[in-house]
């Protein structure tokens, strides 16, 4: 597959989680990548850094010069207030969108967030719902792409409950459900979206593993846990008050680098995070290759490898 024709792909984010799968899978298919950063990165083939952030104006139209398309999935997961949400992900999101009317980018990826569905329960999704609206009334072509719960190699949100897993217990949230997708399967998913088509054009996709009706929160626990050990671990569901007591307890021990903050806590308390019915995309353009359970021996094969799972 080449993915874009053979053309340049600017990408935002590409440091991080989901930017790191999407650069792996760039090189295996070939492409060109441009990609933007806050730090000094190594050489890699068919990436040309670009130093700078969401902030630079400047940045951000050396990123997009000559480019065919541009991947948006730098953003905000945690802030402080919502001053924070708004500056990562809308504001942010609006600059991009400058960026690629001032170099002539017309097509748009855009990673959103299954939390913008509910932008009530938490200022993260609030500022995904936002920055949406800012994608579709852009002018661009564009494709909104809302991953659930995502994993894999690399990556951090999850790896506590990998590690409380291994100790034989996983605090939940309130009995529920939600779907989950590979980090893997993301990436190819971003990339077969770049060429503007009927069928993606001015979409909002919600894509996942393919496991019908998604996970319970119990079911996805056990799954972890049989990663991890050979003996079955205990899941432990908490209610609503328990899990705003842990997320404050989680800011105080933990301050800026908490994972559980009290605008996380309402949100997976939330008893129904699955994709919606009709949302994912068309199979013709892509379909989850990655089956979760082995897709969770494998990261956790990765965190041991990496020192990260002791």
């Amino acid at each position: 597959m080449n993915a874009a024709g053979g053309d340049l792909v600017a990408v935002t984010g590409a440091t991080g989680f989901v930017g790191q799968a999407v650069l792996m899978a760039a090189g295996r298919h070939k492409l060109d990548v441009r990609a933007l950063t806050r730090r000094k990165q190594r050489l890699r083939g068919g990436v040309e850094w670009i130093d700078g952030d969401l902030a630079s104006k400047d940045a951000l139209e050396r990123l997009m010069e000559g480019a065919s398309a541009v991947i948006h999935i730098a953003g905000v997961v945690n802030a402080p207030d919502a001053a924070g949400f708004e500056e990562g992900n809308v504001q942010g999101t609006l600059r991009v969108i400058e960026a690629a009317h001032e170099m002539g980018v017309g097509r748009l990826i855009h990673v959103s967030s299954l939390a913008a569905r509910e932008p009530q329960l938490s200022l993260y999704g609030a500022s995904k719902l936002r920055g949406e609206k800012l994608v579709r009334a852009s002018g661009l072509d564009w494709t909104v792409v809302r991953p659930p719960a995502v994993f894999g190699p690399r990556d951090t949100e999850m790896l506590e409950l990998f590690r409380l897993a291994r100790r034989g217990f996983v605090p939940l949230p309130p009995p529920g459900r939600l779907s989950v997708i590979h980090v893997a399967d993301l990436a190819e998913l971003l990339l077969a979206l770049l060429p503007s088509s009927e069928e993606s054009t001015h979409q909002i996709f919600e894509p996942d593993d393919g496991e019908p009706g998604g996970w319970s929160h119990i079911q996805l626990a056990h799954a972890i846990g049989a990663a991890v050990r050979e003996r079955p671990i205990r899941p432990l569901s908490l209610s609503p008050r328990l899990v705003e007591l842990a997320a404050r307890a989680d800011r105080l021990l933990r301050g800026k680098k908490a994972k559980l903050t009290p605008d996380r806590a309402r949100y997976i308390c939330h008893p129904d995070w699955t994709v919606g019915e009709g949302a994912q995309p068309p199979r013709s353009l892509w379909h989850p290759r990655i089956d979760t359970r082995e897709g969770l021996h494998a990261t956790a094969a990765w965190y041991r490898e990496a020192g990260w799972l002791r």
